[in-house]
């Protein structure tokens, strides 16, 4: 909670920094960057710092956490603290990288606000700073124990034992440890970070959801190639597209995320779109080795069949639930797909028990349109949770 004297200055400063706030990060970065470039080179995607995503994200999370220590000083965001929380333990983020973050971004803040910062304001934007900070390392540290790691020792060594192509753009990947042991339990709609070294030399880290069920002593990641249109092109996908091979080994991180499959017998929906199939790939495939009689409904959008990454896996494996239905939309469903909708997803005229609990991953325009419908159905937005891949762009989605 803050203080009563921080309360009033960061009420009134809020608007003056929050219409800085996007020039302040995109400094932030350029001071440290500039004062320890590894970080750029072997911790932060450069493909994100190149769009402005990830300045973008830094100056949501930051005017989203001041904004609620202000107007709802007796809660605190969990969902954005646990997400951003869970990213961080997946690159091995460690307590003490908080007070170069703090070192940067207020020196950041000064040389943009000027005369504005007086002491009175410094003190209070200090105080929200570190309120966020210790949040996020008591969760991290949590993430770290529950993992069974030491605080960013994260990493294990993994051989690819074989490759898949499941669409053009799209390869599945098979993970084993090198010693042989079990590769460790992990919760269905988790992710593991994997670190490449790139023809520069720079070791780049990605996410990628586990799209397996638990149980098994291998792991599975599915990666889709990112192409460079609008965005960069990814990096770490097309070297993984170009380069990983069966025999090859890879560092990849423990487990960690926090769109996990729900316990319980409540209904669930999952939806999603393009990649964003992996995770809810991995949930079903828990509800169906379980037999649950939960009633699940599944709903998937994507350009064509033919880039519908798991197509033939979703299908077995909703047919294998008691109480599951499935429901496509393509773009262009050609004559493979007749049981499909043609264009966009569209929740709004699908039977949807009471007390459902919803899960989406897939790009931002169709989690925002698909939770847009569910909010307008009576759906309490509490019971709708989502998956970003890269950087948190929606934030106060939940």
């Amino acid at each position: 909670m803050l203080s009563e004297q921080s309360t009033p200055v960061i009420r009134d400063t809020l608007p003056v920094v929050g219409a800085a706030i996007g020039e302040i990060t995109e400094l932030f970065y350029a001071k440290l960057f500039d004062d320890r470039p590894e970080l750029l080179r072997d911790l932060f995607n450069r493909g994100n710092q190149a769009s402005g995503e990830q300045q973008k994200a830094l100056a949501g999370s930051i005017a989203a956490f001041a904004s609620m220590l202000v107007e709802h000083p007796e809660a605190r965001p969990d969902a954005m603290l646990a997400r951003i929380a869970n990213k961080h333990a997946s690159l091995g983020i460690t307590s003490d990288q908080y007070k170069l973050v703090h070192q940067h971004l207020f020196s950041a803040i000064a040389e943009v606000l000027g005369e504005a910062v007086t002491e009175e304001v410094a003190a209070a934007w200090d105080e929200v700073y570190w309120l966020m900070a210790n949040a996020l390392i008591a969760i991290e540290a949590r993430l770290y124990r529950d993992s069974g790691a030491a605080e960013g020792d994260i990493w294990q060594q993994m051989e690819i034992t074989e490759r898949r192509v499941e669409t053009p753009d799209t390869v599945s990947l098979i993970l084993r440890r090198t010693d042989g042991s079990s590769t460790g339990s992990f919760r269905p709609g988790q992710y593991v970070s994997v670190q490449v070294q790139l023809p520069d030399g720079a070791r780049q880290i990605r996410q990628y959801s586990l799209s397996c069920a638990p149980g098994s002593r291998q792991w599975r990641i599915t990666v889709k190639r990112v192409r460079g249109t609008d965005t960069p092109e990814g990096e770490v996908s097309s070297w993984l597209h170009d380069h990983a091979q069966v025999g090859q080994v890879l560092t990849v991180s423990a487990p960690f995320g926090d769109l996990v499959l729900p316990e319980g017998d409540g209904p669930l929906l999952l939806a999603s779109a393009g990649v964003g199939i992996t995770p809810m790939l991995a949930m079903l495939g828990e509800l169906a080795a379980a037999a649950t009689p939960r009633a699940v409904t599944v709903v998937h959008a994507d350009r064509t069949p033919a880039d519908h990454a798991h197509r033939n896996e979703q299908h077995r494996l909703v047919k294998a639930l008691p109480h599951g239905s499935l429901h496509l939309w393509y773009e262009a469903p050609g004559a493979t797909a007749p049981e499909a909708s043609s264009g966009q997803a569209d929740v709004t005229a699908l039977d949807l028990p009471e007390g459902l609990t919803a899960y989406l991953c897939g790009p931002l325009p169709f989690m925002r349109a698909v939770r847009g419908d569910l909010l307008r159905r009576g759906l309490p937005a509490e019971s709708i949770h989502y998956e970003v891949f890269g950087p948190d762009l929606w934030l106060g989605g939940e």
